[in-house]
């Protein structure tokens, strides 16, 4: 494969970039890894300064003349500041842009759920009607290659009329190379926040979608009942809507490499999201060999042995989750075989699933 391809970088300037954010860093260093010398990777990036998250991409960046605001609007219409030498153009989130490039480019976007409509309540209305208006623009441009993410979301697409060749299913993935700070380091900042000893971990935005408020309540059932589970701690931003985090311990974001050690040393890592696209915290606390609950609706972890999956409605499954997983066994064999379950879910197979649908 030969050219000049393009990838949107939109998300990394908004506000509260999401988990979009991280499917674009991991493309990003996916493609570096495995994408052949004479395909040249471009970030289109708004106009304005590179924030932090946008600072260590492997890739060079082009600037668009626009704000984000602005191209996320007009990119419907016109592909503003998609270098004209791009013979692949790949809008990571359905922001756009969806066209652009030299002649016979191949355009594609990157959906990776319904979330939208499965969980209405979980983002404002304007956000659903900009959604739903995306939608119908990708069923009626036929020459728009889909990539999904989501198990089933390809027959769900199929069944709104978009052509079965137009969808692409790929793998996401996790950081299988990042250093995790040292156990010290983890303690020390659970320590600044008054947590010690065992502890359950959360990890994703704070808002009602993520159903936190019963996890919580679960949670202290749970302790009730003598599972030694520690307090719950919340990492992440806040995302949209309020949500009562009651007793829990909110460390709010923190580093990648402290990220890593939490997932490393928390005694149960839960993750009950009433609706999911994916759900990447799950897969990474696998990573790390972690003992995790997991809502029965998370498609990441669907059909994995090495995981306690609950009903996310019932607060009793949700404790009786905490409590099984409490159980089994943290050593090192099962550390390894909670590792080796999402051993292929790396960027660089990522990376491989997006340069075979553009191929």
């Amino acid at each position: 494969m030969t050219g000049t391809l393009t990838i949107s970088l939109d998300q990394l300037y908004r506000r509260q970039p999401g988990g979009i954010a991280t499917y674009v860093h991991g493309l990003a260093a996916g493609l570096a890894r495995v994408a052949p010398p004479e395909l040249e990777v471009l970030g289109l990036a708004p106009s304005g300064s590179v924030p932090e998250s946008a600072r260590d991409l492997s890739l060079s960046i082009v600037k668009a003349p626009l704000p984000v605001e602005l191209l996320s609007r007009i990119w419907r219409w016109r592909a503003i500041g998609v270098p004209r030498r791009s013979t692949i153009v790949h809008a990571t989130s359905m922001a756009g842009p969806y066209g652009g490039g030299a002649p016979g480019c191949v355009h594609s976007v990157a959906m990776h759920d319904l979330l939208w409509r499965d969980e209405p309540d979980g983002q404002s209305s304007r956000r659903a009607r900009f959604h739903e208006a995306r939608l119908a623009l990708l069923k009626r441009r036929s020459d728009l290659r889909i990539l999904t993410s989501s198990p089933g979301l390809r027959e769900r697409l199929v069944d709104e009329g978009v052509e079965p060749e137009r969808v692409h299913p790929f793998r996401l993935g996790i950081d299988d190379d990042f250093v995790a700070a040292n156990e010290e380091s983890v303690r020390s900042v659970l320590s600044a926040h008054g947590v010690s000893g065992p502890f359950t971990l959360y990890v994703g935005t704070r808002e009602p979608r993520k159903n936190l408020e019963r996890l919580i309540e679960a949670h202290g059932d749970a302790l009730a009942s003598g599972a030694e589970l520690g307090p719950l701690v919340l990492v992440g931003p806040s995302g949209w809507g309020g949500v009562d985090s009651a007793n829990a311990t909110v460390l709010g974001s923190v580093e990648r490499d402290v990220l890593q050690g939490l997932y490393r040393d928390a005694t149960v890592f839960a993750y009950v999201a009433l609706a999911e696209g994916w759900g990447l915290p799950p897969v990474e606390a696998l990573r790390a060999g972690t003992r995790v609950v997991v809502s029965s609706t998370t498609p990441s972890t669907t059909g994995n042995p090495e995981v306690v999956p609950v009903d996310p409605l019932d607060v009793s499954s949700i404790a009786e989750g905490l409590v099984r997983a409490r159980s089994q066994d943290a050593d090192a064999p099962a550390r390894a075989r909670r590792h080796f379950s999402v051993a292929e879910l790396t960027w660089a197979n990522a990376a491989r699933d997006h340069l075979a649908a553009w191929s």
